[in-house]
Order: structure tokens, then sequence, then C-alpha cells
């Protein structure tokens, strides 16, 4: 494997993880701004804390995860299941950082969104896991199993 073919097998998941690195930057900013204010022990800044405590725990099987789906199986499946994560933790991310006093219930407080997300997230990667998984075998079979040419001769017309 020559390097250009190594770099085009991996591209998408260099990208994703690029992005994944910008999103950790903005979430270590937004912390820093919390943590320059007068007061460090604010409701607001422990829930800016403790969210990115959150995304930086499953960062690291996230990386982990994708790299190997997009390394073993298929990068395009495995980026884009990599791009949904980084949604989804855009807006837990942003959802924690709401005013706790103008939620209506408890169905609506981080924790339970995050299971409920957890939840979805999960359900997702699934499916995409699947269908990856159904992409690679389908592509090995067909490298490995061709058909042979029909034997057409002029003569047998």
């Amino acid at each position: 494997m020559n390097s250009s073919t190594a770099v085009e097998n991996i591209y998408l998941l260099v990208i994703v993880t690029l992005i994944s690195v910008l999103q950790n930057a903005f979430f270590a900013q937004k912390v820093e701004r919390e943590c320059q204010k007068e007061n460090k022990h604010t409701p607001s800044f422990e829930r800016v804390s403790c969210a990115n405590r959150n995304c930086m725990d499953a960062y690291p099987t996230f990386l982990a995860v994708m790299w190997c789906a997009g390394v073993c199986l298929s990068q395009a499946p495995a980026a884009f299941a990599g791009i949904i994560y980084l949604l989804v933790r855009q807006k837990y991310f942003i959802g924690y950082l709401g005013d706790t006093s103008q939620r209506l219930d408890d169905s609506l407080s981080p924790n339970s969104l995050k299971k409920k997300e957890k939840r979805r997230f999960v359900k997702k990667q699934c499916l995409i896991s699947f269908v990856a998984l159904q992409h690679a075998r389908l592509h090995v079979w067909k490298t490995h199993h061709r058909l042979p040419a029909p034997d057409v001769h002029p003569g047998n017309l």
C-alpha cells in the first residue's frame, strides 16, 4: 500500500478527528471564560465544568471506536457516525449550559437528557455499524466471488 492509498483510506477520519479537536477547544474556551469571572464556584461554572468533564471522559473511547471502525471496516460510515456523535455532543454541551431554573420538570435535566441521548446515540451507532458491516461483507463477497464470464462462442448462437 503506497502513501497516497493510505491517505485515501483515512482522510475522512482525519477530518472528523480535527473537527473534534476544534470542538474540544471550544469547550475549553467556555470553561476558561466561566473561570475568569469573579466567583469560580457559580452554578454556571459548575455546569460548564461538568459538561466539559463528561465530554472529555468519553473522548478517548470515541476516537478509538471511530478509528478502528474506519480502518477495519469502512471509513465513510465511521466518519458519518463520528459527525453524528460530535453533533450530539455539541447539543449536549449547549443544553448543559442552560439555566436550571427555566426547566419545567426533571425530565429535561441534563442527566435525563444525557441518558436519553446516549440511548438514541447507541441505537444509531448500532444501525450505522450494521450497515457498515453489511457494506464491507458485500464488498468482500464481490471481490472474492466473481462470476465467470459466460462461455459464448459465435458458433453457439
